[in-house]
């Protein structure tokens, strides 16, 4: 295929949660918390799922990853979907996620690993976040409790600005198969798709910043972009961060590094919040590097 992507990049993706829980732990939904800074964490796992969901959901998009029931009403397994395909190749050509984020199945006695050219870190919350313990009622009581409503509880983070960092490998894109219009529709579901999680967990999530640094020097990126960013705040501590008010993203050390690697870098693709609040503006990047709006990405 002519279009598989050539250009090694990289993607720094941040945006802000109220009053909710971006990633549960998977024993009690507690938000995810690095104990010893008090940072939030949100699994990988979490922002692929948004992005196939988005994918399969609002754009059309066949996805490997996905609930599918057998006639038994039990959930299939990773090798039992593969079984509706005829070889590995169909797979591929058929399901976008495979092609972004690679994967590994078995058919006919042969074991198949695929390595995704998409590679994202855990992200992490800018700021060390507090957590708040809600308990409840319902009006409508369960089958054994009927004198009175049963009692619900949650965990919630009153804010959270999470930064996430990826790489998109031109080198394995080779073996997927990674086009160029799949990296356009993974730009968009991590943008698009961040807000349309309107669930009772993730009400309030909103997309404030995503970046793709393309290089033209071949097997080379900068790496660790995600650790040139701080926030300046507005109240006393990092707990006390309620909104996208309390504080001004300061990208002064991004783009310091960014323009010293200015001749590896053949352009620089950008959507920003225009309610986000930061710090040098994004136009101070245009006399040393070329920037992108990604205004067309829907």
């Amino acid at each position: 295929m002519s279009n598989i992507i050539k250009n090694r990049s990289e993607i720094l993706f941040i945006y802000d949660i109220e009053n909710g829980n971006p990633n549960g732990d998977a024993l009690d939904n507690k938000p995810r918390i690095d104990e010893l800074t008090n940072y939030n964490i949100v699994t990988d796992v979490r922002l692929k799922r948004t992005i196939r969901d988005y994918l399969q959901d609002f754009k059309g998009r066949e996805i490997f990853i996905r609930k599918e029931r057998d006639e038994n009403n039990n959930l299939k397994t990773r090798d039992e979907i593969f079984q509706a395909y005829k070889e590995l190749n169909e797979v591929i050509n058929r399901c976008i996620d495979i092609r972004l984020f690679g994967g590994t199945f078995s058919i006919k006695n042969n074991n198949y690993a695929l390595t995704g050219p998409v590679q994202f870190k855990f992200g992490r919350s800018l700021h060390k976040v507090d957590i708040n313990y809600i308990k409840g009622t319902t009006v409508l009581p369960s089958a054994s409790e009927r004198q009175q409503g049963t009692f619900w509880e949650t965990y919630l983070l009153p804010y959270s600005l999470i930064c996430f960092y990826g790489i998109i490998n031109e080198n394995a894109a080779k073996e997927t198969q990674l086009t160029e219009e799949d990296v356009e529709l993974l730009l968009e579901a991590i943008y698009y798709g961040t807000n349309n999680l309107i669930t009772r967990s993730k009400p309030s999530q909103q997309s404030r910043l995503l970046l793709q640094i393309v290089y033209k020097q071949n097997n080379f990126h900068i790496g660790d972009l995600d650790k040139k960013i701080k926030l300046n705040l507005k109240v006393e501590k990092d707990e006390y961060i309620r909104s996208y008010k309390d504080y001004e993203l300061d990208l002064t050390e991004l783009y310091d590094t960014l323009i010293n690697n200015k001749d590896k870098i053949e352009k620089i693709r950008y959507i920003i919040n225009p309610n986000l609040i930061y710090k040098p503006y994004i136009d101070e990047l245009k006399n040393n590097i070329n920037l992108e709006e990604l205004r067309n990405l829907k």
